[in-house]
């Protein structure tokens, strides 16, 4: 029988779950850094348009040669969804609307493409949320590769990216070019949506970009402080849904989905965060003041 606390450890022995847990490794990395930035700038949505843009090129590539296939069809997809949205976000209509049709046009394109397939409900269920089991060596190096793309696009400029997160006006008022920032983070968010879709899957990729972030901001009192703590916390649940998953599997018969395993786990902590920090402290604020104001009469 195999427990968690036996699988934290033990798991790792096997290979298969070692090339899993080190693309989890990068992508929590990575998803920290510029998680961050997403969160702090509000573009949630937009990541969730370029998660439904990327598809149709994950779908096509697929189609035409496979898995190798699938990361380059991807990965152009990926970067004329982010210079598209991009673009269209700030000359063309607002920002929700250029999103919204993005969104439901180019995901609707890839359901039809890979609708066209001879196992569509197998491949859908692949492409939608991933295979971490399968993850070898090469889908570990194509995701690091990937992943420092998306920080040398983003790294180089990330106090100039906090600045137009906290005032964009300001920001291009002192000389820095807003357009130029926002296509290096949008491209950037879409590579790592790409490199994480063949691990934990195209829709639950963006988990990945946002709660991090999020978890961060509830617990951290400085910026300092953001980053480290997103990071941590998507390694962390990268490592716990990886051993969770296995712990299920072998020692209880239970198959567990390892994305979708480590994803839970992620919006747990954000949870119970929530209630920790915010929660717990309003209730408490609520019973007090009825006996301030007793005590003040």
């Amino acid at each position: 029988m195999v427990d968690l606390l036996d699988a934290l450890f033990t798991a790792y022995e096997l290979p298969f779950m070692r090339w899993p847990l080190f693309a989890l490794v990068i992508l929590g990395v990575t998803s920290g850094i510029i998680g961050v930035l997403v969160t702090l700038r509000s573009l949630e949505y937009l990541s969730d348009g370029l998660v439904h843009a990327v598809f149709p090129g994950i779908v096509i590539g697929f189609a035409v040669a496979s898995r190798p296939g699938l990361l380059v069809g991807a990965t152009i997809a990926a970067v004329v969804a982010a210079v598209a949205l991009t673009l269209a976000a700030r000359r063309v209509v607002g920002s929700d609307a250029a999103i919204a049709v993005v969104l439901v046009s180019m995901f609707s394109i890839g359901v039809i493409v890979v609708s066209r397939q001879s196992d569509y409900a197998g491949q859908l269920e692949e492409l939608l949320f991933g295979r971490l089991l399968t993850v070898q060596a090469a889908d570990v190096t194509a995701t690091a590769v990937l992943c420092g793309i998306a920080l040398l696009l983003v790294l180089p400029t990330y106090k100039e990216q906090l600045f137009r997160a906290f005032d964009a006006k300001a920001s291009e008022a002192s000389g820095y070019r807003g357009i130029a920032l926002d296509l290096a983070l949008n491209v950037a968010v879409a590579l790592v949506i790409v490199a994480a879709a063949n691990a934990i899957g195209n829709l639950l990729a963006l988990a990945l970009l946002i709660v991090p972030g999020a978890i961060a901001r509830l617990v951290s009192r400085g910026l300092g402080a953001l980053v480290p703590v997103a990071v941590v916390s998507a390694v962390v649940a990268g490592w716990l849904g990886l051993s969770a998953g296995y712990a299920a599997s072998v020692g209880y018969g239970v198959p567990l989905p390892g994305g979708a395993t480590v994803v839970a786990i992620l919006v747990l902590a954000y949870l119970v965060l929530v209630v920790a920090t915010r929660g717990i402290p309003a209730l408490l604020h609520r019973r007090r003041s009825p006996a301030l104001a007793r005590g003040e009469a």
